[in-house]
């Protein structure tokens, strides 16, 4: 954790793991059971959470606390920290991994996905840390923070505009935090992902696509052949946090992504407009709605409209 070697144990280390029910969270709790971590485990998923939990526990590990809630609810995640620190001490280690994905192009997205990609995978991850960093502040025991941003944190990724404007939110504050939270010897990690196969793969929106087209299929697939396993990213993760690195990636190909995007802006440019054409041509998104346009031109009508004084 912060400023402490590699290749330290996170036995008996307290450790809050968010999105434990499936995927890097589940993999990354299970990993740390197998290491004698006491877990503290929230996933909205009730069942896979108690499943998580079960295998957790079989694996020698104690979970004191576990709660199927929604990270998005405020008083969900405070209710939860409450009890947590009622009754046990602050957490040694806090991992930020529930997450969502939409995608799509701005005039196909729906108010209700930008808000969903803002309230869960940006707005979630600060209600835990405004209620489980406080106290790890106060216990002066130092500790470590890990934000689970994404490639589409890194760069700009055809169809992300959402989910970019959430993970990107996220990465920024991690950032600000990783300075700010130095003096009390807690350190910050922020994880890009690229392709990991987990339900999220999956489960993602494509807002205007027909998942179920032959060729959309097949692209999904080859997606998830290219991506690496949920355990391989676990690794990763914790192999970054007892190193105290601050960006973790869990593929070279992003890595490189990035240092591509940083050195040649112009030649990154280009690829990623000609990316763009690709992936559209491959996903073959359905004609806007003209209902869409028409419910957008009612709402502005509405919004221009005098207000009439009695």
């Amino acid at each position: 954790m912060a400023q402490r070697g590699s290749g330290r144990s996170f036995a008996g280390k307290r450790c809050l793991v968010t999105g434990a029910a499936s995927g890097i969270g589940r993999a990354t709790a299970l990993r740390l059971a197998a290491q004698g971590a006491e877990l503290y485990l929230t996933d909205r998923d009730r069942d896979g959470l108690e499943q998580t939990v079960a295998d957790a526990r079989a694996l020698g590990a104690q979970v004191p606390e576990h709660r199927a809630l929604d990270i998005a609810d405020y008083d969900q995640v405070a209710a939860f920290a409450a009890d947590v620190h009622a009754a046990h001490p602050s957490m040694d280690l806090v991992l930020n991994i529930a997450g969502v994905s939409a995608w799509g192009t701005v005039d196909r997205l729906t108010h209700e996905q930008w808000s969903k990609m803002v309230a869960i995978n940006l707005m979630g991850p600060i209600h835990v840390i405004e209620t489980f960093v406080p106290p790890m502040v106060a216990a002066k025991r130092g500790g470590h923070l890990v934000n689970v941003s994404s490639a589409a944190g890194l760069v700009a990724l055809p169809w992300h505009a959402a989910y970019s404007a959430s993970k990107y939110g996220l990465r920024g504050l991690s950032e600000v935090l990783r300075f700010d939270l130095a003096r009390h010897r807690i350190g910050v990690s922020v994880v890009v992902p690229g392709a990991v196969n987990t339900p999220l793969v999956g489960t993602v929106e494509i807002a205007g696509v027909d998942r179920e087209d032959p060729n959309v299929a097949r692209w999904i697939r080859r997606f998830a052949g290219h991506a690496v396993s949920p355990e391989k990213a676990a690794d990763k993760i914790l192999a970054g946090v007892a190193k105290n690195r601050y960006l973790i990636y869990t593929s070279a190909d992003i890595r490189a992504l990035y240092a591509f995007k940083r050195l040649a802006w112009w030649p990154y440019s280009v690829a990623m407009r000609q990316v763009n054409v690709i992936f559209t041509r491959a996903l073959r998104p359905a004609p806007v709605p003209l209902v869409r346009h028409g419910q957008l031109e009612s709402h502005a009508e509405q919004a221009d409209r005098p207000v009439e004084l009695e």
